[in-house]
């Protein structure tokens, strides 16, 4: 099955090891977006994923293609044009000093593309599953429309629409994140939420903010899953990672998956932290894969938490694991043993 994503790649900037920007006078350069991500862990699990951007034609739009290419993501839906790549940075964390993200977005070749650009009918043709995550619509009300007519062409050809609410305070509002996203949740078939997702995206409480308590709020979070299911009967399954986060270095997750009235719940993993970004994209990939392929929901969401896990353990966006690696994390773990 054909599976498109849809968002924004951005450069990616990192000062060396845990130096703050403040220090820094070099940088880690690496490419990754929220979608970008997802499509590519797709396609290292041999899921036929194609990804949807626009970027400039300039080298380092060329160089964010081959990127996704050089793990074989079909490229030939991006439109090029537009002004610059989008750039952030990244600043990692330790202990009790958290992992921060700096945007330089604004005014990137997405971020000014109009809503008439995109001809749904073509670029979704041949498509079975389109991608998105709230990440997207947040960029501009051009795309937020985007996304709208993107979706309003799924249902009518019965293509699944799957999205990570995915709310990211600076770049929107929760009023307006509502606004938006409750007026796209009538077309979604899969929805994942984590966090602060439920009540800034849709206005449903789940979550209080602990993030040292998420597993233990596990009945909210169901009640909150009950309630998106309930008000909005076309989602047919709701998933979300619940976390004890004790340090940036040290947590405990877990996944719960809600489909067809059903609950089905991941053992907790605990994990030691190399780089805490881009786990909920790992995670969204392997809940597709799993749901794609598997019989099994609980084989599903145990999928997707230990892919989420292992992307904690990688540098950079990108998860860059196969499905055998998941597979042998699943398995208590996994092992610490040399691969020989």
């Amino acid at each position: 099955m054909k599976i498109l994503t849809f968002g924004e790649i951005m450069l990616r900037f990192k000062p060396p090891a845990f130096a703050r920007l403040v220090q820094a006078n070099s940088f880690e350069a690496s490419y990754g977006g929220a979608e970008a991500n997802v499509a590519v862990s797709l396609s290292i699990f041999h899921d036929d994923a194609a990804y949807l951007t626009k970027l400039p034609e300039n080298p380092l739009g060329e160089a964010a293609l081959g990127t996704l290419r050089r793990f074989g993501v079909d490229t030939g839906r991006v439109l090029r044009g537009g002004p610059r790549l989008g750039t952030y940075y990244f600043e990692k964390g330790t202990s009790i000093r958290p992992t921060r993200v700096v945007y330089d977005r604004a005014g990137s070749s997405i971020a000014t593309a109009r809503r008439s650009e995109f001809d749904w009918p073509a670029l979704l043709k041949g498509v079975d599953i389109f991608y998105f995550s709230g990440i997207t619509p947040a960029i501009s009300d051009e795309l937020a429309g985007a996304v709208k007519d993107a979706l309003t062409y799924c249902k009518s050809r019965g293509i699944t629409v799957v999205s990570d609410l995915n709310y990211r305070g600076k770049m929107w509002t929760p009023e307006k994140a509502r606004s938006v996203m409750r007026g796209l949740m009538p077309y979604i078939d899969i929805c994942l939420a984590n966090d602060e997702d439920f009540e800034a995206a849709l206005g449903i409480r789940a979550f209080d903010g602990d993030m040292s308590r998420g597993i233990e709020q596990i009945n909210s979070f169901r009640a909150g899953m009950k309630k998106i299911t309930e008000e909005f009967p076309n989602c047919k399954a709701v998933a979300s990672i619940l976390r004890n986060i004790h340090s940036v270095e040290e947590s405990d997750w877990m996944g719960i998956l809600l489909r067809d009235g059903k609950f089905y719940e991941s053992p907790v993993h605990s994990v030691h932290v190399m780089e805490g970004v881009a786990s909920g994209d790992a995670f969204g990939a392997g809940l597709i894969h799993g749901l794609l392929h598997f019989k099994d929901p609980q084989e599903s969401i145990d999928f997707a938490i230990a892919a989420s896990v292992l992307k904690l353990m990688i540098g950079g966006d990108l998860n860059l694991v196969t499905e055998d690696e998941v597979r042998a994390a699943m398995r208590k773990g996994g092992s610490a043993r040399v691969s020989r």
